[in-house]
C-alpha cells in the first residue's frame, strides 16, 4: 500500500500544479478565446495528454520518492548474514519470476510491511521494513517477498499507470465542462473565463479526484489477490498464509500499532460509521481475512 499511497500522492500533486500553472498562465482563457471551450474532442486530446503525463511522471518518479520519503537503507554490499540473506532469497525468487533483480533495501519502521515499485520489471525497487524482519520468520519473510516480487511480474505499477492516466483524463475534462457550466449557465458569463469558472473547476476537479480513487482502488485489491497467489506459487501457499496471518495478529495487537493500520485502512472504524460502510471503497489492499481464505479456497 506504500507504493499506492506513493504513486497517488505524486499524481494528485502533479495534476493540481499543472492546473494552477496552466490557469495561471492564462491557458485555459487561450482556449477559450479560440472556441477550443466549446470543442469537446479538443479538450478531451488535451486532457488526456496531461492526465497521462501525471501518472507516468509518477511512475517514473515512484522509486526516487519511494528511497526519500521511506528513509530506504539500501543493501548495495550486504553487512551482515540477514542482509545476505535477503539478497539471496530476493534473487532467487526473481529469477523464478522471470524479472531482473531489483533493488533491494530496508527502511525504519516498527510495523510489519513491505513494498515494491519501479517503471521496468528488470529494474524495480523491493523494499522491507525493519519491523517485518523481526516479527516475521524467514519462511513468511520470503512469502512476503515472493508477494511483491509478484507485484513486479505482474507489472502492477504499469497498469496502475495506465488506469491513473485514464482516471485523470475523464477527471481534468468532466471538471472543466462543470467549470463552463457554472461560468456560463450559472454565472451567465458571456466573455472568456470568469472567476467563477476557475474556482469551480479547482473544486470540481478535487472532488472527482477523491470519487475516481475509488475505481483506482477498486482496481488494486484486484491485483493484491494475484500478487498473494503469486507470493504462494514462488513461496508456498503455507507460507503466504502464515504472513498473512501473522499481519491479521499484529494489527489487532491493542496498540498504538492498531491505530496506524487503521489509518492505512486495514481495519474497519466503528460499527455504523461512515468509515465502516463506505471506507472499504477507499482501501488499496482487501480485507486480510478475505486474502487468507482466498488462499486456502485457490
Amino acid at each position: 500500500m506504500l507504493r499506492i499511497g506513493l504513486f497517488l500522492l505524486t499524481n494528485f500533486a502533479i495534476l493540481l500544479l499543472a492546473g494552477a500553472v496552466l490557469s495561471f498562465f492564462g491557458f485555459d482563457s487561450i482556449m477559450a478565446q479560440n472556441g477550443v471551450d466549446l470543442n469537446l474532442t479538443a479538450l478531451l486530446v488535451w486532457c488526456a495528454v496531461i492526465g497521462f503525463a501525471g501518472s507516468i511522471i509518477s511512475l517514473l518518479a515512484s522509486k526516487w520518492m519511494a528511497k526519500k520519503f521511506m528513509h530506504v537503507r539500501m543493501i548495495d554490499q550486504p553487512k551482515n548474514e540477514t542482509e545476505q540473506w535477503l539478497v539471496s532469497t530476493v534473487e532467487s525468487l526473481s529469477k523464478d519470476a522471470g524479472v531482473g533483480m531489483p533493488e533491494l533495501g530496508i527502511f525504519p519502521s516498527p510495523q510489519s510491511n513491505a513494498f515494491a515499485t519501479g517503471w521496468n520489471k528488470n529494474k524495480s525497487l523491493v523494499a522491507v521494513s525493519e519491523g517485518l524482519l523481526q516479527r516475521m520468520n524467514r519462511d513468511e519473510v520470503r512469502a512476503v517477498l515472493a508477494h511483491e516480487i509478484g507485484h513486479v511480474a505482474n507489472g502492477d505499477m504499469v497498469t496502475l499507470t495506465l488506469i491513473q492516466g485514464v482516471v485523470n483524463t475523464f477527471v481534468l475534462f468532466f471538471s472543466r465542462i462543470i467549470g463552463h457550466f457554472v461560468d456560463r449557465v450559472i454565472l451567465k458569463n458571456e466573455q472568456g473565463h470568469g472567476i467563477g469558472y476557475f474556482i469551480s473547476v479547482m473544486i470540481a476537479q478535487i472532488i472527482l479526484t477523491i470519487l475516481a480513487s475509488m475505481v483506482v482502488m477498486w482496481f488494486s485489491r484486484r491485483r493484491e489477490f494475484r500478487a498473494d497467489e503469486a507470493g504462494a506459487q514462488l513461496a508456498g501457499s503455507t507460507a503466504m498464509i502464515g504472513a498473512l496471518e501473522k499481519l491479521k495478529a499484529e494489527y489487532n495487537m491493542p496498540s498504538d500499532m492498531g491505530e496506524t493500520f487503521t489509518a492505512f485502512g486495514l481495519k474497519n472504524g466503528r460499527t455504523g460509521s461512515f468509515q465502516e460502510k463506505f471506507g472499504h471503497l477507499f482501501m488499496s489492499h482487501p480485507p486480510l481475512d478475505a486474502r487468507i481464505a482466498a488462499l486456502k479456497n485457490r
